[in-house]
This record gives structure tokens, sequence and C-alpha cells, in this order.
């Protein structure tokens, strides 16, 4: 059977792919157009004053106060990206080559940490990491006093909530990518020898890095805009660029700055996007290229 090759400009995509059209252009386009109007405006007395000037923008630009959260938002986000694809590498591992017989069951456990409401999931941390939580108290029956562990409401506790949910992500788009990968291109690596840390590092983790890179630009993405877990397990102690957007539209009530905070985050996420798609691109056709 013969596969109709279908571009752009064929009527019937078109006529498909204009109820998506339509919702981006509603649903991010026209916001995203209000906030970088908003971005030039001015605030006196809890009021927007429509300016069209750079005031706001030098703000920004001038107070360090802004640049050290996005940095800590940054290094939060690239120690989530770390942490993620170190978790997952070993698991997508398993499930493809290890524990095939366990896999769907597996699989139907990663749905239900997507599908779970992530309010829960952090609280069910809170309680685990609380002074007279289950932590602490699995802690004194050791012997090691009460309170011996003072891991909620720090840094450590955030990465750990973002890393928790999270990980899902990473976990799903190496397994894609490893399952992908030709069972005889295994077999002919151990048929000549090659250990199987060999074949791994060799022949799996290149193959997997579309996968690898796909679930990093994932949890980095989502991390820039990480609000709950810093929130709720950092207890505010060291606030990400999420919370200080929300502290500017909600407590200072300075739309025309919290719209440029928010744009400054989003232009770090799209650079990012861009940049990891065209190494993913390289890497597909680099992949199909060896096979």
């Amino acid at each position: 059977m013969r596969i109709k090759n279908i571009t752009w400009t064929d009527p019937k995509l078109q006529i498909l792919t204009l109820p998506l059209l339509v919702v981006l252009f509603l649903f991010f386009l026209i916001p995203f157009g209000m906030t970088v109007m908003l971005s030039f405006q001015i605030t006196k007395y809890y009021q927007v004053v429509w300016s069209w000037d750079l005031t706001t923008w030098k703000d920004v630009f001038t107070h360090s106060y802004y640049w050290v959260i996005m940095a800590r938002t940054l290094k939060m986000a690239m120690i989530c990206v770390v942490l993620c694809v170190s978790l997952s590498l070993p698991v997508a591992y398993a499930l493809v080559n290890r524990i095939p017989s366990m896999e769907n069951h597996v699989k139907i456990l990663i749905v239900f940490a997507f599908l779970a409401d992530a309010i829960l999931k952090t609280f069910g941390w809170v309680l685990f990491f609380d002074r007279s939580g289950v932590l602490n108290g699995f802690l004194e029956m050791l012997g090691f006093g009460p309170a011996a562990s003072d891991i909620l409401f720090t840094p450590t506790a955030a990465i750990i909530g973002m890393v928790y949910n999270l990980l899902p992500y990473t976990i799903f788009t190496i397994y894609l990518s490893m399952a992908r990968i030709d069972r005889d291109l295994i077999a002919a690596a151990y048929d000549s020898g090659a250990s199987k840390f060999r074949t791994f590092w060799e022949i799996t983790l290149p193959l997997s890095k579309p996968g690898l890179l796909a679930g990093a630009v994932l949890v980095f993405v989502l991390g820039l805009g990480a609000f709950l877990e810093p929130k709720i397990m950092g207890g505010g102690t060291a606030p990400l660029a999420a919370e200080l957007i929300r502290q500017t539209f909600e407590t200072r009530v300075n739309w025309p700055l919290g719209a440029s905070l928010t744009i400054l985050v989003i232009g770090i996420g799209a650079l990012t996007l861009i940049f990891f798609g065209y190494l993913l691109i390289k890497l597909t056709k680099l992949q199909e290229n060896t096979t």
C-alpha cells in the first residue's frame, strides 16, 4: 500500500489544523501580545499608566534582585534536569531490557503519577519531611533523636518535590527512544564480544539521545515555571521566578513589571526550546543515517 505524502498545502490538513490555530491564537498569541503591550507601561498609585516607554524594562535590567532570582531559577531547573535524566536512564533501560514482564505495570504506575494531583503529591512530601512526620519518626526509632531531619522548607526540599513531579516526563521520553532501538544492533554488539556496559555506552545511549534531549527540555521549561514545590516545600526561603511574578502582580500590584518578568521567563524558555530543538533535529537525522 502506497502512503501519500501530506504537505501543509493540502486543504484537508489545513482544515484539520484550523481549530488548533484558533485555540493558539485566542489563548496564547492574544494574551502574549497584551502582556508585551503592558510591559511598556508604568504603575503609579497602583494604577497602570499607559506611557509607552522603557521605564519598566530599565527597572528590570538595573535591579540585581530580579537577576538573582532568575539565576536561582535557572540553577534549580538545571539541577532538576540533571537529577531527572540520571534517575530516568536506569529506569527506562530496565523497562526495555531487564524487566519486560513488568513493563506494562510500571508504565501504568507512571501514568498514575501523571494523573495524580500535584498538590496532593506535594503535600504528601510535606507530611513525610515534617518535623513530626514519617522520616523523623523513623530516624527517632533508629536512635537519632527527635526532629533529626530538618529538610522541609529548604531549597533541597523544593528540588525533591520538583524532581518527583517532573520525573515521569524524562522516564517516558527516554523509554520511548530506547524502545525504538533495533534489537539486532544490540545482539550484534554482544556477538562481537562487547560487554553490557560497552554496548550501553556505544549503542544504547547514543541512540537514546533524542528522547533524552526531549525529556531534558521538557523538565527544564517546566522547571522554569515551577511555583508549587518551591512555595510549599521550600517555604518561600528561596523564591523562584514564578513566585516573583505572583508577588509582583498580586502584592505589589505592579502589572507592567510583572508582564516584563513574565516575558523574560518566556524568552529564556523559548531560546532553550529553539537551541535544543535544533540539537534534537540534528541527532534525529544522525540516528536515521546510522540505522
